[in-house]
């Protein structure tokens, strides 16, 4: 398993007339953990890109129990679960600064070829620097 916690702080132009963080900007806040964990991991979104290998999303799913409001300091926790394979799934809490959590969420992506448009095995060099998280004791 590999866990990491992104901050990200609600602007107001993400706000709705209630003061609520706009449930759409999730997606967005997920996306910025995700490569955030990936950097923790010493490991590189882009280059991954520049190597020829997409990440789309094929799941995205959500539960709302708190919103988040204007210049509040959210924190998610991302983790992996499950060693990747052609897919990989991240499973998110999203908490304020309170410590209360606001939603969960999962999403589920694809190692793409960029050239074939089709899925393939996680880039080696990315299991390499994953799969110590998921090595049995």
């Amino acid at each position: 398993m590999y866990n990491s916690e992104t901050k990200v702080r609600v602007r107001y132009a993400e706000t709705d007339k209630m003061g609520y963080c706009y449930y759409g900007n999730y997606a967005t806040y997920f996306e910025v953990a995700r490569v955030d964990m990936i950097k923790q991991l010493g490991f590189s979104y882009k280059q991954m890109e520049d190597d020829g290998v997409a990440l789309p999303v094929l799941e995205f799913s959500i539960k709302y129990f708190k919103p988040a409001f204007y210049d509040e300091e959210v924190t998610i926790k991302t983790v992996v679960t499950e060693k990747p394979a052609a897919r990989i799934k991240f499973d998110y809490e999203c908490y304020n600064d309170k410590g209360e959590l606001l939603n969960k969420a999962t999403t589920t992506l694809v190692f793409v070829n960029m050239k074939s448009g089709r899925p393939q095995q996680a880039p080696e060099d990315f299991m390499l620097a994953i799969e110590g998280y998921f090595k049995s004791i």
